[in-house]
């Protein structure tokens, strides 16, 4: 079952150290408003060159407050993709992360 939500999100994001020098990696918090209400903490990695159009990234993030009107919590998996200045971009919902109202 696929639903959407729409919001925006503040994001402060700390460079910490990588194991290689072509991987980035990223720790970050998140305020999410909209239908999505809460706080977002999280880990990125990232490979490739965002300022010449090609990277690839993915994200392990976990939320807690509220999705239209439900509290809780879950755990997102996020990736996308940057090829020729075209970016592909993916939010999908950790299986059974949800607790809470969110649980499920």
């Amino acid at each position: 079952m696929t639903h959407t939500a729409k919001g925006t999100f503040q994001i402060k994001m700390q460079p910490q150290d990588s194991t290689s020098p072509q991987l980035g990696r990223m720790s970050f918090t998140k305020i999410w408003e909209g239908d999505l209400s809460g706080t977002g903490t999280g880990e990125m990695l990232s490979v490739g060159d965002p300022k010449s159009g090609t990277a690839a990234y993915t994200v392990l993030e976990v939320f807690g407050g509220e999705l239209s009107g439900r509290r809780g919590s879950f755990a997102f998996h996020q990736y996308g993709t940057m090829q020729a200045g075209q970016t592909t971009l993916r939010y999908d919902i950790v299986p059974a992360s949800g607790s809470g109202e969110l649980a499920g």
